[in-house]
């Protein structure tokens, strides 16, 4: 047999080996009969188990895209607590100084993992912590609202943002017939469609949670929250032209970028800070604190700064670490807690039952979502279950060494009485309240030449919807929000009833 063939992995060398470790002497040969020509060779034998085996892995390499937030890239790093907030939270990684490792992963919500980073698009900003109570994921996005609050309707939304099921194109038709029948995403699409719809980079952009969550302390006192992570670099955008020429000549940009930043010792940050909200304040509130439609007043719920998130190094397997990365809203810590917000009721199922498909139920043996703690509990075996937990008995046994926590901090949970109440099919009614915002936004956030932009990238989509009920349906919401508006894209699409 030839000498094993020895190949350079970094900075050691490694000898080349079938998949069950056994040396192999040269990776692109496969065993043939010999029939005396040993230019020729003869047939292949089924024998040959490295050449079947590199073929039936190959047939396999591809696990289900994401079904949403399938184009995105990420990085590694640290959360330092920087502030001390144990008066309204007890999870041990707000604890001041405290360093918690962190992996974050930036993606486009409606494209497939082949598609541009620069499309106008929302984006994905999920953050793994992995605190010494377990692991607590953010699963944010680059804006402070969403395109619904009745969760039923995402399914259906996420589908008029795919492709259409005869042709599979995208189609503005599905785009805005679905926003004109569904005034309440006016929010969003005014905030997709201005300037922060096409973020310059990872680095140049703002998480938020969207949802309301609750903070509870060490005596089991609770307030609402709002979680923001705000770039250290600050909020830069590509224009609609801009961001098209890109999709043609670099179409992964922010992910190369944001792996060269991190090479060359170029860290991003973001500075973690909250909004907090009493129960007595949330009644009083003009919206609803579950609307994951409306944003909290700065100026009456202003910022408190919590921490510091820093990226500092690359993974060294995209598959490994990023494609298999899986986040969920329902990995929570001790002192934080979800809120009765309908659409993040229903995340906390969906997300890892999700994982559950794509990568297995032991999704979270998987090293990149492992947590840095032991884990202790009755589920055992399942497909590609590394870590059984040895001979521990799986049920609550007399002999156990498995120890439980007699008090964990609890939330009063006087906003859950409907527990006891009838059940009803509910869904959301649209009222003047969900354009006040939204005008807002026109006439006190936008400049006139971020007002330009956006009604010249309104119109260029818009514009190219064939259906005319749908472009006067959605002129129409236009108008609720700020007649400007509704007026203006009119004469660019040519249409000014």
């Amino acid at each position: 047999m030839p000498s094993q063939k020895v190949f350079q992995a970094g900075a050691e060398s490694v000898a080349y080996t079938t998949s069950n470790g056994a040396p192999h002497d040269e990776p692109y040969a496969a065993q043939r009969v010999h029939v005396g020509n040993k230019s020729v060779g003869g047939a292949l034998l089924l024998q040959d188990f490295h050449h079947i085996d590199l073929l039936s892995h190959f047939d396999r390499e591809r696990i289900p895209e994401r079904v949403v937030h399938a184009k995105g890239g990420g990085a590694h790093g640290v959360y330092e607590a920087t502030h001390d907030i144990s008066d309204i939270c007890a999870a041990k990684l707000f604890e001041q100084g405290k360093k918690t490792p962190v992996s974050m992963r930036f993606s486009t919500v409606g494209g497939e993992s082949g598609s541009a980073d620069t499309a106008r698009d929302p984006r994905g900003f999920s953050i793994k912590l992995r605190t010494e109570e377990g692991n607590l994921d953010w699963v944010f996005n680059n804006t402070p609202v969403f395109f619904l609050r009745d969760p039923a309707k995402f399914p259906h939304f996420i589908h008029t943002q795919k492709r259409d099921p005869q042709t599979h194109l995208k189609d503005a038709d599905m785009f805005w017939d679905y926003a004109s029948q569904n005034p309440e995403s006016i929010h969003q699409f005014m905030i997709l469609f201005g300037d922060r719809g096409i973020p310059r980079g990872h680095a140049f952009q703002h998480g938020y949670s969207g949802h309301t969550f609750k903070f509870v302390n060490a005596s089991g006192e609770w307030v609402y929250v709002q979680i923001h992570v705000r770039s250290d670099q600050g909020v830069k955008f590509y224009t609609q032209e801009e961001g098209v020429k890109l999709a043609g000549e670099n179409p992964d940009i922010h992910n190369e970028e944001l792996f060269n930043q991190i090479e060359k010792g170029d860290f991003p940050s973001w500075t973690v800070s909250v909004q907090t909200m009493t129960e007595k304040q949330a009644e009083e509130f003009p919206y609803s604190v579950f609307d994951l439609t409306k944003v909290w007043s700065h100026k009456d719920y202003p910022l408190r700064p919590v921490g510091k998130i820093t990226l500092n190094r690359n993974p060294e397997n995209y598959f490994a670490e990023i494609e298999q990365i899986a986040f969920a809203p329902s990995h929570l810590v001790p002192g934080i807690e979800p809120s009765a917000d309908p659409v993040l009721q229903s995340r906390l199922f969906s997300y890892p039952d999700t994982h559950r498909h794509r990568l297995g139920v032991n999704y979270q043996q998987i090293p990149v979502n492992a947590p840095l703690v032991p884990v202790a509990n009755f589920q055992r075996d399942g497909f590609m279950n590394v870590s059984n937990q040895g001979a521990r008995p799986n049920y609550i046994s007399t002999i156990s060494a498995l120890q439980y926590q007699k008090k964990r901090v609890t939330v009063n949970a006087a906003h859950e009485k409907f527990a006891s109440a009838s059940i009803e099919s509910f869904l959301s009614q649209v009222d003047e309240k969900d354009f006040e915002q939204p005008r807002q936004l026109w006439e006190k956030v936008f400049d006139d030449g971020a007002k330009e932009r956006f009604i010249g990238n309104v119109s260029g989509h818009l514009g190219g919807v064939k259906s005319e009920e749908i472009k006067k349906r959605q002129l129409a919401i236009f108008k609720r929000v700020h007649p400007d508006i509704g007026s203006r894209i009119g004469k660019e699409i040519g249409i000014t009833a």
